[in-house]
């Protein structure tokens, strides 16, 4: 992993992390977009910009916590190992996203965050997210949002994707991981053991369905890590199946 950690001074418009996030294009979608200038130039803090190559762990399960990170490129996705052995894949968040809020309790990290793909995170101290949250009522609201909307997303993932036939659940799949797309509809798919395990199913039930949407071309492969979907008939088929 690499850290550039730089101090961030909003109130100096030549240090260039300042620069940087002035001119960042998920700031206004990030935790920090909800606060005015004036919260922003009371920021004097130490702001880490680490980036991650594809399999890097962002942070582990059971790890001290002491930052929550805003992911400015890339996917990361949580996982958790069951009594058994497995590996379950719990939920998933993009760009924009804030994770590690369990940091912000001072409780240890929940889950393993594993890049999906190469990631480029801000790391926040949460001391300096709590010392805002005393002042900025708008930032309070905004992290109850945004831990109501990661709440939602583990629900969906352990509620939705375990039910129906094997085409169904690879279907909601798929739609899942659309939800985290880049601008040009290329999203991170996982390997077929992996879909195997989210989805209860084999590995050769799951290279099936997957080879079989392809054929009705509803995913393209890009690569055996990427693919892109057509979104209309993916949703039509999933209607189709819940029928």
């Amino acid at each position: 992993m690499l850290m550039r950690a730089q101090a961030l001074y909003l109130e100096n418009a030549t240090h260039p992390q300042a620069r940087a996030c002035a001119c960042c294009e998920v700031r206004r979608g990030s935790l920090f977009g909800v606060l005015d200038a004036s919260a922003l130039d009371r920021i004097r803090a130490h702001v880490a910009a680490p980036q991650l190559k594809t399999g890097e762990y962002v942070y582990s399960r059971g790890e001290s916590g002491g930052a929550v990170y805003t992911i400015r490129v890339g996917i990361v996705r949580f996982e958790r190992t069951t009594e058994g052995g497995r590996r379950r894949i719990l939920r998933m968040a993009s760009r924009g996203d804030l994770i590690g809020q369990e940091a912000l309790l001072d409780r240890p990290y929940g889950d393993d965050a594993v890049a999906c793909t190469p990631v480029e995170l801000c790391r926040i101290p949460a001391s300096l997210v709590r010392e805002l949250g005393d002042t900025q009522s708008t930032l309070r609201y905004e992290l109850m949002n945004r831990w109501q909307r990661a709440l939602d997303e583990a629900e969906t993932w352990a509620t939705e994707l375990p039910a129906g036939s094997a085409r169904r659940r690879v279907l909601k799949l798929l739609l899942l991981l659309a939800r985290h797309a880049d601008a040009e509809g290329r999203m991170w798919l996982p390997q077929r053991n992996e879909i195997g395990d989210m989805l209860d199913m084999t590995l050769e039930t799951s290279s099936r369905q997957i080879s079989q949407l392809r054929r009705e071309g509803l995913i393209e492969l890009l690569d055996t890590r990427q693919a892109r979907v057509h979104l209309p008939a993916l949703q039509a088929a999933l209607q189709a199946e819940d029928a």
